[in-house]
C-alpha cells in the first residue's frame, strides 16, 4: 500500500509550485509584468496539467491503480490559490502605481525644505545622480556650480513624526576622480517613508549620469551625453544635443529634439520620439504604444515579435501590440514581425517576413528598388502607380491572386488545390524586382488611386 501511494502521488503540484515561484523570481528582479504573461500564456497551465494526467494515468494503468491519476480536489484549490496569489501580486502593482500614496504609505505626507550648499565644479565634469524614491528634474545652470534645491517629503500619523523622519536625511555631493556624485544620505535601501524630489542645475556641458528607483525624470537642455536608468516613473529628455541612454523596468518615455544617438532597451509603457538627427535604438519589452517621428539615421526596434530596421525615417512610424505603421521612410526597410503591418511610401529595398499578420504597402510613386514580403496565414495587398514598371514572382498557397494590372507579359494561373501564381514583366521600362508569397491568405495588387 505504501508503494502505491507513493507511486500515486502527483507530479503537478510541485513542477506548478516551481513555474509560479520563477514567475515572482522574474517579476521580482526583472520587472516582469505578470498579467501580460497570464494574459497570453494561461492555457498552459490547462495544457500542463492535462498532460501530466495523461502521462500519470499511463503510468497508473501500468502499476494497476488506474485511480492514481484521477485530479484531486486538492489540486484544485492548489491552481486556485495560486491564481488567487498572482491576482494579489497584480492588484498590489496596480496599487502601487495608481493609488494616491503608492498603496504602502500610511499616513499623512508632510513636505520640508531641502538646502544643499552649491558645489564648484568644472564646466565638463562627470556628474551622477542617485536617488532612491523621488522625481528628479535637471536643467544647466549659468555658471560652473551644482545647485540642488526640492522637497523630502515623509510619510507619518502626524508633522512631529515626519519631521524627525526628514531630519536625518539629506543630499551630498562628493568628488570621486574626476567626477561628482550627488546622492542621497540617512535613507536606508527599501524605505518607503520618505522621498526626495530633487531640481538640480548642473553645468550645461557636463556629462549626466541618472540612476533613480521610483519617480519621474526630466531633463533638458544639456549639451553632453545624457543615461538614465529608472525602475518606475515617467522620463521626458528635450532639446539634447548628445547621446541619449534610456534603461527602465516600467516607465513611460518621451524624448523629443535631439542631436544624438538615442537608445532605449528594457520594459515600460508608451515610447514617444520626435526629432532626433542621429539613430534610434529600441530593444525590450514595452506593452504601450511607440510613437516616432522624424529620425534622421533611422531606427532599430527589436522585441520578443518585431526585429525593425529603417535606414531613414522621414514621416511617422507607430507600432503597438498586435499592429506596425510606417509613412515616408526614405531608404531601405526590413522587418520580421507577427503583426498587422502598413508600410505607406517606402523610398529604398523592402523586405518584410511576417506571420499572422496582414500585410499593406502602397506607393504613390512607382517604386525603385526591390520588394519581397514573405506572409503566413494572412494576406498581403500592394498598391502601386499605374505608370509602375517591374519584375514580378507572386505565389500564393491554398489562397487566390487577385491583380489590376493586366499586360500578356504577366502570365496567371491556379492550381486545382487551390494554389495560384502570377509571373511576367509589367510597364515599359526596367523596374525593381517584386516577390509575393504567403499561405492561407489572399494576395491583391490594386493600382494606387
Amino acid at each position: 500500500m505504501a508503494n502505491l501511494r507513493r507511486r500515486g502521488s502527483s507530479l503537478f503540484p510541485g513542477l506548478l509550485l516551481l513555474f509560479i515561484g520563477m514567475l515572482l523570481l522574474l517579476h521580482n528582479y526583472r520587472g516582469l509584468v505578470i498579467v501580460n504573461v497570464l494574459g497570453h500564456w494561461w492555457p498552459l497551465i490547462l495544457i500542463f496539467w492535462g498532460a501530466i494526467k495523461l502521462y500519470e494515468r499511463m503510468a497508473a494503468s501500468r502499476s494497476g491503480d488506474p485511480r492514481a491519476a484521477s485530479i484531486t480536489s486538492g489540486e484544485v484549490f492548489l491552481v486556485l490559490g495560486l491564481l488567487s496569489l498572482l491576482g494579489i501580486v497584480v492588484a498590489v502593482d496596480y496599487g502601487r502605481e495608481n493609488i494616491p500614496g503608492h498603496f504602502r504609505e500610511w499616513g499623512n505626507s508632510f513636505d520640508f525644505d531641502l538646502e544643499v550648499a552649491p558645489k564648484s565644479v568644472p564646466a565638463d565634469a562627470r556628474i551622477t545622480i542617485r536617488n532612491g524614491r523621488g522625481n528628479i528634474s535637471v536643467r544647466p545652470s549659468d555658471d560652473a556650480q551644482i545647485r540642488i534645491s526640492g522637497k523630502k517629503k515623509a510619510n507619518a500619523w502626524n508633522e512631529n513624526d515626519a519631521q524627525q523622519v526628514a531630519a536625518r536625511v539629506g543630499v551630498e555631493v562628493l568628488q570621486n576622480g574626476d567626477g561628482y556624485e550627488i546622492r542621497p544620505t540617512g535613507v536606508s535601501k527599501g524605505e518607503s517613508r520618505i522621498r526626495l524630489d530633487l531640481d538640480v542645475a548642473v553645468p550645461k556641458k557636463a556629462s549626466l549620469t541618472i540612476r533613480n528607483e521610483k519617480g519621474d525624470i526630466t531633463v533638458a537642455d544639456m549639451a553632453k551625453p545624457v543615461s538614465v536608468t529608472n525602475g518606475v516613473g515617467d522620463i521626458e529628455i528635450r532639446d539634447t544635443a548628445g547621446d541619449v541612454s534610456i534603461d527602465t523596468r516600467k516607465s513611460d518615455i518621451k524624448v523629443s529634439d535631439t542631436k544624438g544617438n538615442i537608445k532605449i532597451s528594457g520594459h515600460g509603457g508608451e515610447i514617444n520620439v520626435s526629432g532626433a538627427t542621429g539613430g534610434l535604438t529600441i530593444e525590450g519589452e514595452f506593452y504601450g504604444a511607440i510613437r516616432v517621428d522624424k529620425v534622421a539615421k533611422g531606427v532599430r526596434f527589436i522585441s520578443q515579435r518585431t526585429d525593425l530596421t529603417l535606414s531613414q525615417l522621414a514621416g511617422h512610424m507607430q507600432a503597438g501590440p498586435g499592429n506596425l505603421e510606417i509613412f515616408d521612410a526614405p531608404g531601405n526597410l526590413s522587418v520580421r514581425s507577427q503583426d498587422d503591418i502598413t508600410l505607406e511610401n517606402a523610398g529604398g529595398k523592402v523586405n518584410v517576413d511576417n506571420r499572422r499578420g496582414n500585410v499593406e504597402v502602397r506607393f504613390s510613386a512607382p517604386p525603385k528598388d526591390d520588394i519581397e514580403i514573405n506572409n503566413s496565414s494572412a494576406g498581403i495587398t500592394l498598391s502601386l502607380p499605374e505608370s509602375s514598371s517591374f519584375e514580378i514572382l507572386a505565389d500564393c498557397h491554398s489562397g487566390d491572386i487577385d491583380t489590376e494590372f493586366r499586360a500578356d507579359s504577366l502570365k496567371q494561373s491556379a492550381t486545382h488545390s487551390g494554389d495560384s501564381h502570377l509571373e511576367g514583366k509589367y510597364g515599359s521600362g526596367r523596374g525593381p524586382k517584386i516577390i509575393l508569397k504567403t499561405s492561407y491568405g489572399a494576395i491583391a495588387i490594386r493600382k494606387t488611386s
